[in-house]
């Protein structure tokens, strides 16, 4: 968790408006003063680091997109384990992980770690009763660092399909500036899409060929603990 010390420094950054952390897309760009020195003579020592996440979670807000694709798929979703679903938005709690960010330019990528949600997840089922099918995405992981990606695991009616697998891909160009409320910090605009290695599985899955990579999921929101 941050130290006192660090916790101070990420929140005046954030208040001067001088960190927009890409947690989750080493796509995204950062501005640069014209008068920044170098990258080769900026420190590669991490202005701030969480070596043990301990929550909060990570929602998404669903895109009327998405939405609108499970309906014509005849597709429901829900919820897993201690995830939750509300007013057009899934939350999975944060169950572990750690984050590093540096200086932008002193390192590359300049957000590194692993954001953890053991336990929970999404579900998509086709049909009801004894007959449908119930394809539940869990147990994410997510990688904020070169290629973001969030991963997990899939089973198909409570049977493996795929372990750690790739599932969305995550686009942190739209993401807002670093946020702090009292303890917690707030990233909030990342893109989340669908990958084409989860594409397939779910086109495979419901005998379809409507679902495609790159379809909007939905934005999320991640917020962890400072102390």
């Amino acid at each position: 968790m941050f130290s006192k010390k660090i916790a101070s420094t990420v929140a005046v950054l954030a208040a001067a408006g001088a960190i927009s952390l890409t947690a989750c897309s080493s796509s995204g760009t950062s501005a640069t003063s014209t008068s920044a020195a170098p990258s080769s003579a900026l420190s590669t020592a991490p202005v701030a680091t969480i070596p043990n996440l301990t929550g909060v979670s990570t929602a998404v807000a669903l895109d009327k997109g998405f939405t609108d694709a499970l309906t014509t798929l005849k597709l429901t979703p829900g919820t897993v384990g201690t995830a939750s679903l509300a007013d057009g938005s899934i939350s999975f709690p944060i169950t572990g992980g750690n984050v590093t960010y540096y200086t932008p330019g002193s390192v590359k990528p300049y957000v590194q770690g692993d954001i953890q949600h053991m336990g929970s997840g999404l579900s998509l089922t086709a049909g009801t009763g004894a007959t449908a099918t119930v394809v539940k995405l869990t147990n994410f992981d997510i990688d904020p660092g070169n290629n973001s990606t969030l991963y997990g695991d899939v089973a198909v009616n409570d049977k493996t399909a795929a372990t750690h697998t790739k599932l969305f891909d995550l686009d942190g160009t739209t993401l807002k500036p670093l946020q702090t409320s009292g303890n917690t910090a707030i990233l909030e605009g990342t893109r989340v899409l669908m990958s084409d290695n989860a594409a397939a599985l779910l086109n495979t899955t419901f005998n379809t060929t409507a679902v495609k990579g790159g379809l909007l999921i939905g934005i999320a929101k991640i917020t962890v603990n400072t102390k």
